[in-house]
């Protein structure tokens, strides 16, 4: 096979492309999931890792509708939240502009669980993701996929120029799915007036109603707004589709909200794999993926086994010859 290293992009900057006709709106293509698209449950349940983090199991609105792959704890001054980080819908089919990775699970669990203020207190300054955060997460979505911020290193808006699936999402340097606009396709899932993630600063993100019903009221630079005394965010089929920034309290180091997990790359990152366009991904049970693509007029393979422990590769080019990759992951 002539391509298959595979790259990944550095440090969790994703180019994006959506393959999908131009008539249909943001709103449609990211709300009518469940009924284009589906929130598509898979057969086998995805499940947070075996050791689990120390606190009291707690529900949380919006986390609560993916009990079965997602799991809520509280401990001292944080939620804890503990996923594998793969959605139970479908991933990766229209990008257009790849950067040849492929989701696998991570360890979300255990130390290495997502953090979330339990108390969240305003910032004396607000920090916006128009100049800042550009690498990790600055949310996690309801169903456990963190949310990166909508514009990478370049200062690109990630969704314009097309790096994205049809949900929104695509993978990063470690093979970790992660969406970077409002996952406003969980909704229907959640309930309309329920958070469909939470700002790594503690504050709830909303789809298009308020938590009481009513219409979304007037937003702030940051995608925000005080609602009956309170604060929260809401995504939007606009920029900067989800939290713009930081209203709460947070801690930065090295560019990113601290502490958030870590996703060790298995393998090096490349580059981008011009003219590949992924048509097609399938999923059976937790751990066997297939995804595939065209390139160059060509039809290729990568079926794929993914553990926590390990990633066994087999790619299958147009002529049908075949190679195989398995990695250790640590």
């Amino acid at each position: 096979m002539t391509v298959h290293t595979h790259p990944h992009e550095a440090e969790h900057v994703h180019p994006h492309s959506f393959g999908v006709p131009q008539s249909l709106s943001r709103r449609t293509l990211l709300t009518g999931m469940v009924a284009g698209f589906g929130v598509a449950l898979c057969g086998s349940l995805i499940k947070p890792g075996e050791v689990s983090a120390a606190g009291s199991v707690v529900k949380l609105p919006g986390f609560s509708a993916f009990s079965s792959s997602v799991k809520t704890l509280k401990s001292g001054q944080y939620y804890l939240v503990e996923s594998t980080g793969l959605p139970l819908h479908n991933m990766m089919i229209g990008i257009t502009n790849w950067q040849q990775q492929v989701p696998v699970p991570q360890p979300y669990s255990g130390s290495n669980a997502w953090k979330i203020p339990v108390s969240p207190k305003p910032a004396a300054t607000p920090i916006s993701t128009k100049n800042n955060l550009f690498r990790g997460a600055i949310a996690l979505a309801a169903d456990g996929v963190p949310i990166f911020n909508a514009l990478n290193n370049r200062g690109e808006d990630s969704y314009l120029i097309g790096e994205l699936d049809k949900w929104g999402g695509h993978c990063g340097r470690a093979d970790d799915y992660h969406y970077h606009v409002a996952p406003l396709h969980l909704s229907p899932k959640v309930g309309a007036t329920k958070p469909i993630a939470y700002a790594l600063d503690g504050y709830p993100l909303y789809g298009a109603l308020e938590p009481d019903g009513s219409t979304m009221k007037k937003l702030d630079s940051l995608n925000g707004h005080i609602y009956k005394g309170k604060y929260h965010y809401h995504g939007t089929n606009t920029y900067p589709y989800i939290n713009g920034g930081m209203y709460g309290q947070v801690t930065v180091k090295e560019g990113q909200v601290d502490p958030q997990p870590m996703a060790r790359p298995f393998r090096s990152d490349g580059q981008p794999l011009s003219g590949a366009k992924i048509t097609d991904f399938a999923r059976s049970g937790d751990s066997k993926f297939a995804l595939t693509y065209t390139f160059n007029g060509g039809e290729y393979l990568i079926d794929y086994t993914a553990t926590l422990q390990s990633v066994e590769m087999t790619f299958t080019d147009p002529s049908g010859k075949q190679s195989r990759e398995t990695y250790t992951r640590k």
